[in-house]
């Protein structure tokens, strides 16, 4: 659904550094240079953060994404406004974590687009990944999950409020990484 980007960041961050160092080479994220060495985008550690408001749903959701299901996710603009966070766009890396703030997967954001809630099309729904892939099913899972989140923040939701949606990539790891990664439970 949406992403906490607050508390992952700094529960394992020993965990989230060894993963990068792993994941950046087999990503291909790093592109040494003879002479000027590896670019910004290979030598700093993205943003870490899980899926959802709870672990159960970061760990399924984060499943969702390792399995390829997953390949997209939407954030309410207000929770963006409320954390001072910028928004996500094209390029940007992440560090999926799981319910205990371990390292899953890296994503890099494909697509972005901020339309009003009763925008949001089939298509987006699907690639969400959740529950039956309905636009129907997205629409009432949003709407109470958002009901939830929002009205701590002062907000509250609308049909017509601005939704950010993020299509991403699945970087690492990928079918083949899968036997020399550690599965986010045992790291």
């Amino acid at each position: 659904m949406t992403d906490d980007a607050t508390a992952a960041d700094s529960t394992h961050p020993d965990e989230i550094l060894a993963f990068w160092e792993v994941a950046r080479v087999r990503a291909g994220v790093v592109r040494f240079a003879a002479v000027t060495g590896p670019g910004v985008a290979g030598t700093l550690v993205p943003p870490s953060w899980s899926f959802g408001d709870d672990p159960a749903l970061a760990d399924e959701l984060l499943g969702l994404v390792l399995d390829g299901t997953k390949t997209a996710t939407s954030t309410a603009l207000a929770e963006y406004e409320a954390a001072d966070e910028p928004l996500p766009v094209k390029g940007d890396l992440s560090i999926v974590t799981d319910g205990a703030g371990r390292p899953g997967a890296l994503i890099r954001t494909t697509r972005v687009e901020t339309l009003p809630f009763d925008q949001v099309d089939g298509g987006f729904a699907a690639a969400e990944g959740e529950g039956d892939r309905t636009l129907a099913s997205w629409r009432a899972e949003h709407e109470r999950y958002w009901r939830r989140v929002l009205a701590p923040l002062g907000a509250e939701f609308a049909a017509t409020m601005p939704v950010v949606t993020e299509r991403f990539e699945l970087l690492y790891p990928r079918p083949g990484d899968r036997s020399a990664a550690p599965a986010p439970s045992e790291a």
